[in-house]
């Protein structure tokens, strides 16, 4: 098929799908909240650090009488004979610990004047020691605790924060997956009544009135569809029978006849729409199916119009089961050499040439066919499943048949088996159409 995708009475092809568009760089909402929880983590342990410092130095500071002490009295004459050692003498410290005690700074007996000069001095510089030390390893150990619990609330927020995201990831997911062939699939999410499933409900209801909307005008076309099929038909008998029979003026004949043909036109369009929508309907039971049957079947029914226009007609035809409408599926072949051999022309000079394939691939069965003819744009193939879509050279082609709604009606009875089509432009012109269907269902 090439640049025209052919009216014909069929089935459509499933175009494949377009990827999602994933963000580019940036921190993933879950690493964000994660990151999130130990900054603030590590803000309020640096402000209770520091309230806490401030809190233990005032402490420290206003029992200083009672954390530094100098001795009280003196033993009897041993003491008042021996002289005070130096400041930092550790006999001084053994004496002032091993007396009786009264706060710094109170009165001093038993000592002399610069004894007790001394002796204070040297508690001073005892309790700044003292209190740079604690200070010291109040800090230390509480940013060391600070960095443990720092890297504890982080793994505690990437755990809360991957529950939260997980029920994101399924809106995600969900939004992905549901397409116009499966609006009957909602969200379903589970889970506390937050923000996140007030969410899905909302997609949900919109799924609902989705499915609605889609069912009806599939109704509509469908009955549209089938009420013009009555007057159509009574319309080419009107003609037909005056015709056959003789009883037309000469200079009216070819008014009628004109007016005949496009009767006949109209009829085709009608049933293709009829077939497209069937065809998104989908099938209503899963009957075993082959598609080398189904083709073997469109190839014999072509290959006479094949040979009449020079072109060659080949098949490799192995088995590829599925499951699904017969009827349905058996269009898809239709439409698929039909548009082959219709849209096709001579490869270098020669004679055109068709090629149907069918083989069981992955579990699942494909159908293939290729033709030569027109150059198409690859920018241009994804259109051609579009509806009445009949491609840059059909349309300058005059007097070609079709209405553009062959590979759209494909198109739908694919999707609504759950398959996947792939068309690709020829180096050499024409195009390559690669359909693929599930294996056959278990019954």
């Amino acid at each position: 098929m090439s640049a025209g995708a052919g009216a014909g009475t069929g089935p459509t092809v499933q175009v494949e799908q377009v990827e999602p568009v994933r963000g580019r760089g940036g921190l993933r909402i879950r690493t964000r909240l994660a990151l999130l929880h130990a900054g603030l983590f590590l803000a309020c342990g640096a402000v209770l650090l520091v309230v806490q410092y401030l809190a233990v130095n005032r402490i420290i500071g206003d029992n200083q009488a009672v954390i530094t002490t100098v001795p009280a009295t003196v033993t009897s004459a041993a003491s008042a004979a021996t002289t005070l050692p130096e400041a930092d003498d550790p006999l001084l410290a053994g004496a002032l610990l091993a007396r009786p005690a009264e706060p710094y700074g109170g009165a001093v007996s038993g000592l002399t004047a610069p004894q007790a000069a001394q002796a204070t001095t040297f508690a001073s510089a005892r309790f700044v020691d003292f209190k740079t030390v604690v200070l010291g390893s109040l800090v230390g150990q509480s940013l060391a605790a600070l960095g443990v619990m720092a890297l504890v609330s982080a793994g505690l927020g990437w755990w809360t924060a991957g529950r939260s995201v997980a029920r994101l990831r399924t809106v995600t997911a969900a939004a992905r997956r549901i397409s116009e062939q499966n609006l009957h699939d909602r969200f379903a999410l589970t889970g506390p009544e937050d923000e996140i499933k007030e969410l899905g409900d909302t997609f949900d209801a919109m799924l609902v009135r989705l499915e609605r909307s889609f069912a009806a005008n599939r109704r509509f076309a469908a009955n549209a569809s089938h009420e013009l099929r009555t007057p159509l038909a009574l319309q080419r008998t009107s003609l037909e029978i005056p015709l056959a029979e003789g009883r037309v003026p000469e200079d009216l004949r070819p008014s009628l006849e004109r007016a005949l043909r496009a009767t006949a036109r109209s009829e085709r369009l009608v049933d293709s729409l009829l077939l497209l929508a069937k065809g998104q309907q989908g099938p209503r039971s899963y009957l075993p199916a082959d598609l080398a049957g189904q083709a073997a079947d469109a190839v014999d029914a072509h290959r006479e119009q094949a040979a009449a226009a020079g072109i060659d007609l080949s098949c490799d035809l192995a088995g590829a089961p599925t499951s699904g409408d017969p009827v349905l599926l058996g269009q898809v072949a239709v439409n698929l050499v039909q548009n082959a051999v219709r849209h096709n022309g001579p490869a270098g000079g020669g004679r055109g040439l068709v090629r149907v394939s069918t083989a069981k691939v992955g579990g699942g069965a494909e159908l293939r066919v290729e033709n030569t003819g027109c150059a198409v744009d690859p920018a241009e193939v994804d259109d051609l499943f579009e509806p009445f879509h009949r491609g840059a050279a059909a349309r300058l082609a005059t007097g070609r048949p079709g209405s553009g709604l062959g590979l759209s009606i494909v198109q739908a009875v694919v999707e609504s088996h759950g398959g996947t089509v792939r068309a690709r432009a020829r180096a050499g012109g024409g195009l390559c159409v690669t359909v693929r269907l599930p294996g056959p269902r278990a019954r």
